[in-house]
């Protein structure tokens, strides 16, 4: 069961902590892989599907046959929402585009900046049991936008050597070029030294667990990279006013990720704190990751009681969260009292013509 704690400031490196204590050991496994795959190239890539995926690779790249196979797989209703989700996507990153400039600030001087899209981005998309459709839109798309030419996509193989054709129906409407089937620290030092039959980019994106994280951080240098990720987390500042069973949902839609995941409740009202946590128990027995949501849960889920929601806010910012969601009455008021978030999204009672919306 989720933990409940009253905040006391004088305690809130302990309350908020996010301590792992393997990061050593990834570290030395995570560079020994990078050194094996620069050594060996794609003979080392096939090496290590057989140890972690258990799979035999005649072939690393996906062919044509297999996308349309991926394409003919996947219900009509799929691609339907994949194609309005690219949509709204592209709305939302065009307003981000950059462009260049120059200004002579003096005779004979000429200063200015010029914006080139990169040549080539590798985008890792974890597999296993929730292959990650909607991440192949969200860091494709843009890097689209922006005029890449070349967009690499890893993602790892399935125990019959296949990817799951969602992941691939979702590069297909995302524009990928090509793909291979590589997954875990091996597909980062692959996208950053190239292989064989893998090249080497510009820059990597995209989500992962901690080998892929520290993989990242190790080639970074060698390669631009978008971020080192942590776990998925969420944090919910919560008034009275919010519906346990949303505030629930919305904690185990992070919970569910990843046993190392994060989801956290700030509130200043108690019964929203014990109805949510009641609420919990009842969800996380209806899910299909189940096992995961409730190690998360148990072992890194929190419900803090502060004294307001401006100290509820005051936690948000303190713990700088990848997913903050205000579900507050006045949610679009406050949005100026939050400084550290990875993205913001509001719910609760707003004037008719003014929606909820996410601020990444």
């Amino acid at each position: 069961m989720i933990s409940i704690f009253e905040y006391d400031p004088a305690r809130s490196d302990e309350i908020l902590s996010r301590e792992d204590n393997r990061a050593g050991e990834v570290s030395a496994v995570v560079a020994d892989i990078i050194a094996t795959v620069r050594r060996d190239g794609d003979a080392a890539l096939k090496a290590f599907a057989e140890k972690f995926d258990r799979v035999t690779l005649d072939s690393l790249e996906v062919t044509e046959d297999e996308m349309q196979a991926a394409l003919s797989a996947v219900p009509a209703k799929f691609l339907e929402v994949a194609r309005k989700s690219a949509q709204n996507i592209e709305a939302f990153h065009r307003r981000q585009v950059r462009d260049g400039f120059r200004f002579e600030p003096q005779d004979g001087v000429v200063l200015g900046q010029k914006v080139t899209p990169l040549a080539k981005v590798g985008l890792y998309i974890p597999g296993g049991t929730a292959p990650l459709s909607s991440s192949v839109l969200m860091n494709a798309i843009p890097a689209k936008i922006a005029g890449v030419p070349n967009i690499v996509l890893a993602t790892p193989p399935a125990k019959d050597g296949g990817v799951s054709p969602y992941i691939l129906a979702a590069a297909h409407v995302a524009g990928v070029t090509r793909i291979f089937k590589m997954g875990g620290a091996q597909a980062i030092a692959a996208l950053a030294y190239g292989t064989e039959s893998v090249p080497a980019v510009d820059k990597i994106v995209g989500p992962g667990n901690a080998f892929v994280a520290e993989a990242k951080r190790q080639v970074f240098g060698t390669v631009d990279i978008d971020m080192i990720g942590g776990p998925s987390e969420i944090l919910i500042v919560a008034d009275g006013g919010c519906d346990p069973t949303n505030v629930a949902a919305d904690l185990l839609s992070q919970a569910e990720h990843d046993r190392l995941a994060s989801a956290v409740l700030v509130t200043p009202d108690r019964a929203l704190a014990g109805a949510v946590q009641q609420e919990l128990e009842v969800q996380i027995p209806l899910l299909p990751r189940a096992d995961i949501a409730r190690t998360s849960i148990d072992n890194r889920g929190k419900i803090i009681i502060v004294d307001s929601i401006d100290q509820a806010i005051d936690v948000a910012n303190a713990l700088a969260p990848e997913h903050l969601e205000l579900c507050v009455e006045d949610a679009l008021d406050r949005l100026d009292s939050v400084k550290n978030a990875g993205s913001i999204f509001t719910t609760g009672t707003f004037p008719q013509s003014t929606p909820s919306f996410a601020v990444a």
